[in-house]
């Protein structure tokens, strides 16, 4: 049986600098083999990567025009997944074809729709404008996980383990669990989480990224908003006391962007695009670095966690969670998941 996938949803497959004109590149997506390139026009490709002759990857073999050529036996590949050439006959079999995804280059990213092609709507592809935003300035990379695909979302999720895990990192962005409560709202298949602290001091994150004086006091915010199947995007900031922030008016705020595109590679291993963009400081590429440094090593951290987390996981899948208060955002996540996961197995199975 397959594992439940959400698949009749956009997944980021790749990075579009990861793919290129003249180069297969091999990538596991819901457990699936994909092979991407592009065409001569630059357009994006994504076919199974597997041959239907005898299960030879693609990815080993080479690109021909706009086709992919199999290195086992030369049968070559059109983007669309027909077969269109065997050398050791003329007669090409009906069934001679291969899955070809649908994809579409957005926001830096090349996006996957793993299920019905039918259904593919670009539409419904979610918003990381940001990473195309000449008001915003972002690094990224892809990072290879060692756990599932929700687990990286419960953890983006949660707030609450800030001080905890990030003592030598991110500690001093958390905002106080205990002084200042979270607001968990759900709006249809969204999740959001608020947290905001008024007339406080300048945290030192916000000191060394955007030049707050040590005495300056400042309504500053850290607020996420999850959509399935596993995008998580925070918008974290800082503005004068008393300048109208929480109302909208961000005129005098520093604002970042943690983006975050989780797409499982297999139950147990998932793929993890993420991001890091700001508003300000736009003309010093060193502040955009220092703070992807920052949340990169952090990250690291988080992901030491989650490969136990899936090690514990994969020694007793029944073991049963104790869930807090603070793992309300995460917990609806997952719920969200799960339910859509039984909706579309229901209706396909």
């Amino acid at each position: 049986m397959a594992a439940p996938f959400l698949r009749n949803c956009w997944y980021v497959g790749a990075w579009d600098h990861e793919v290129h004109r003249l180069q297969l590149m091999r990538r596991i997506l819901l457990g699936e083999p994909v092979v991407l390139y592009r065409k001569s026009d630059g357009k994006p490709v994504a076919l199974e990567d597997r041959c239907c002759h005898r299960h030879a990857p693609l990815s080993m073999g080479r690109i021909r025009g706009d086709n992919v050529e199999c290195r086992y036996h030369g049968l070559v590949f059109e983007p669309g997944g027909r077969c269109v050439h065997i050398p050791s006959q003329q007669n090409i079999p009906a069934g001679a074809c291969i899955r070809s995804y649908p994809v579409v280059e957005r926001d830096h990213f090349l996006w996957i729709w793993m299920g019905d092609p039918a259904l593919a709507d670009a539409a419904l592809i979610e918003d990381f404008h940001w990473l195309d935003d000449p008001a915003w300035r972002f690094r990224g990379e892809r990072i290879h996980v060692e756990g599932n695909y929700l687990l990286v979302v419960e953890n983006l999720c949660d707030l609450s383990h800030l001080p905890y895990l990030h003592a030598t990192s991110l500690a001093d962005t958390a905002i106080p669990e205990n002084e200042i409560p979270i607001k968990v709202e759900r709006d249809g298949e969204r999740v959001r989480v608020d947290r905001w602290v008024l007339d406080t001091a300048a945290p030192p994150y916000f000191r060394l990224l955007a030049g707050f004086a040590k005495e300056e006091r400042v309504d500053r915010w850290m607020n996420l908003e999850f959509s399935p199947p596993s995008m998580v995007r925070l918008d974290i900031g800082a503005a004068k006391a008393g300048t109208g922030a929480r109302a909208g008016n961000r005129a005098s705020a520093v604002t970042t962007r943690n983006l975050n595109a989780i797409t499982p590679e297999t139950p147990t291993t998932s793929h993890y695009f993420w991001a890091q963009a700001q508003d300000f400081a736009l003309g010093d590429p060193t502040i955009t670095d220092v703070d992807f440094q920052l949340v990169q090593g952090a990250f690291g951290e988080d992901l030491e966690i989650i490969k136990g987390q899936q090690q514990n996981i994969d020694l007793n899948p029944q073991a049963a969670r104790l869930n807090l208060a603070a793992d309300s955002g995460g917990m609806q996540a997952r719920r969200i998941v799960e339910r859509l996961i039984e909706k579309e197995r229901g209706t396909h199975p």
